[in-house]
């Protein structure tokens, strides 16, 4: 017990407790603003790579519709409804697509 009570009054002691408390607890950047910061850099650097994969994804269609007229003609016909000149485009639609 005494030696509990000699290491309890030793400044050195005391000055590392707090020093550590400070940091763990109380500081700007203590551990637990650290552990959410880990969370979001790792869910940020998941979005940049989904976001990578479809810019790379968006560049080969784009250089796919740039050097072939017919997946360009396939493309127009299929997001614009475009068509050739005697004829009929017949758009159908699905009741389950209506109800979302």
């Amino acid at each position: 017990m005494h030696t509990m009570l000699h290491f309890l009054k030793n400044k050195y002691f005391i000055t590392i407790v707090f020093f550590l408390t400070t940091i763990l607890f109380f500081d700007r950047y203590d551990v637990f603003s650290q552990l959410d910061l880990r969370k979001q850099l790792f869910k940020l650097q998941k979005e940049k790579n989904y976001y990578q994969k479809e810019i790379k994804n968006n560049n080969e269609q784009l250089h796919e519709l740039r050097t072939n007229p017919e997946n360009l003609e396939q493309f127009a016909r299929e997001h614009y409804l475009m068509k050739k000149q005697n004829e009929d485009v017949f758009v159908i639609v699905n009741d389950s697509l209506l109800e979302d």
